[in-house]
């Protein structure tokens, strides 16, 4: 059993080259107009604008949970005023005309743009909720095979870490208070080794054979309905308690459970020709030359 750890967002790894473009895309930013003011020095200052504008480049369902954090406001805060503050030192010694940093701002300007055309179509893109319905629905009869499941199992379990004779005997108290009508979720809270599960009361989910080690892997799929507990399972991490909560058998998904995945695989899909069609229109109208391209190549093999 190995507990997740989510790690921390690297917030200082930001390129600064879109920090000194930021400035000169042009538009406002829908938060903008409310903008109140979280840092000011000397140098520069930072407001909840520029907060919400760096968040973007976080994936959405880890935005909330860093901007809730103050802590961690509090350091991308500092991290922009600072990036700020050498951005602008930098215009001041001219630093921004150079031909090289003029390439990469004007990179990074096409990418913040490019990536902003690109929702655009994407939203523009987006098919009717019917449609999307039914290209779904098309999906999934399509293609049964891919929503087949193997036999699955929910299970509770509570571990006492260690390999002594006092791991075992904690074990054994535990399981007599359970089968003597002791609420398990509770005990698994306060008393398995396994915080990721024991925190949801052992819960670990449904999961299919080969997920777990052998020895617990084995027991969990020999309990034979909900509400059956094991004995005490001996594996490498102690000793487990464990309490059978469901079982789905093997065959395939119904597509209530698998509507909403392909629902976005439909519109992604959407979006992608979309966005494909746009981009091969526009390779069409260019003409790559190609002499220069090969002069290129061969002053970059040259020591």
């Amino acid at each position: 059993m190995q507990v997740t750890k989510t790690s921390a967002f690297p917030l200082s790894r930001v390129c600064l080259a879109l920090a000194l473009v930021a400035g000169g895309l042009g538009g406002a930013p829908a938060w903008a107009d409310e903008a109140r003011l979280l840092m000011d020095g000397p140098a520069t200052r930072i407001t909840t604008a520029d907060v919400n504008a760096d968040a973007q480049r976080m994936p959405e369902d880890v935005r909330p949970v860093i901007l809730s954090q103050p802590q961690q406001v509090q350091q991308i805060v500092s991290n922009l005023y600072v990036r700020r503050a050498l951005a602008d030192d930098a215009e001041k010694q001219g630093l921004g005309k150079t031909p090289e940093v003029q390439a990469v701002l004007q990179l990074a300007r096409d990418k913040v743009l490019s990536d902003a055309w690109i929702e655009q179509v994407r939203e523009r893109s987006r098919l009717p909720a019917q449609v999307a319905e039914a290209q779904a629905r098309s999906l999934y009869n399509a293609k049964p095979e891919r929503f087949e499941q193997a036999e699955q199992v929910q299970v509770r379990h509570i571990l006492v870490a260690g390999d002594t004779p006092e791991s075992k005997a904690k074990a054994e108290e535990l399981l007599a208070q359970l089968k003597t009508g002791a609420d398990f979720a509770e005990l698994a809270k306060a008393n398995s080794a396994d915080k990721g599960s024991g925190a949801k009361g052992g819960d670990l989910g449904y999961f299919s054979r080969g997920r777990m080690v052998p020895e617990f892997d084995k027991v969990a799929f020999a309990l034979d309905k909900p509400g059956a507990l094991s004995d005490l399972v001996k594996t490498q991490f102690g000793y487990h308690i464990l309490r059978l909560e469901g079982r789905k058998p093997a065959g395939t998904k119904p597509y209530l459970e698998v509507r909403e995945q392909l629902l976005a695989e439909v519109q992604d899909k959407a979006a992608q020709d979309a966005i494909t069609a746009e981009a091969d229109k526009l390779r069409a109208a260019a003409k790559p030359h190609t002499d220069a391209i090969r002069s290129f190549s061969e002053s970059v093999k040259k020591p």
